[in-house]
């Protein structure tokens, strides 16, 4: 997902009125609008196979998953994203119309223009929801996982899933194999 930027800032209220009326998505950054362009088949398909997967395990929990179209807010820096997929077992979420804000895990999967940004400015706003236990990074060119752990003392650790090993997504209990996650790419 790439992002182009709108120069004109805005309050969040003003925000949420204006994207209402918008058939692109766009992101909103302390007062700054990023338009979000199209991703490729590979991006659309690995992103859809993790919803689907977590959609199928999560049957009958009190969590939640949500797929890019619904969008989270960061109330400690005025902002919203729109991750690829996340979950929330948030009772205050599940009332919620507009947007979430008690992601317990995100996912996001890289591009080539992204993958920087998803891994730096964001992951740092990220780790300001109390509520997050983990991020997912997936890159579907090199089959390569990074989740990005809350462990106990506060600290985040990486664990990497390279190629055909399985897949674990600790914050909702869930192993997968790769093959699963990389279908029809």
């Amino acid at each position: 997902m790439a992002y182009a930027a709108i120069v004109d800032p805005m309050t969040a209220d003003d925000f949420l009125k204006w994207e209402a009326e918008q058939t692109e998505r766009h992101e909103f950054i302390d007062g700054g609008i990023f338009a979000m362009v199209g991703v490729t088949r590979q991006h659309a398909t690995v992103a859809g196979n993790v919803f689907a997967l977590l959609k199928q395990h999560l049957k009958a929990t009190p969590c939640r998953v949500y797929m890019a179209d619904m969008k989270v807010k960061l109330q400690t820096v005025n902002t919203f994203f729109y991750p690829d997929v996340f979950v929330t077992c948030s009772e205050k979420d599940h009332q919620a119309e507009l947007f979430m804000s008690e992601p317990r895990l995100i996912v996001e999967v890289l591009s080539e223009s992204t993958e920087a940004y998803d891994r730096g400015d964001k992951f740092e706003k990220y780790r300001q929801f109390a509520s997050l236990q983990e991020y997912v990074l997936i890159n579907p060119i090199k089959r390569k996982v990074d989740s990005f752990r809350l462990d106990k003392t506060g600290h985040w650790v990486l664990y990497e899933f390279i190629g055909h090993a399985p897949i674990e997504f600790s914050s909702v209990d869930l192993l997968l194999d790769s093959a699963v996650l990389y279908e029809d790419v």
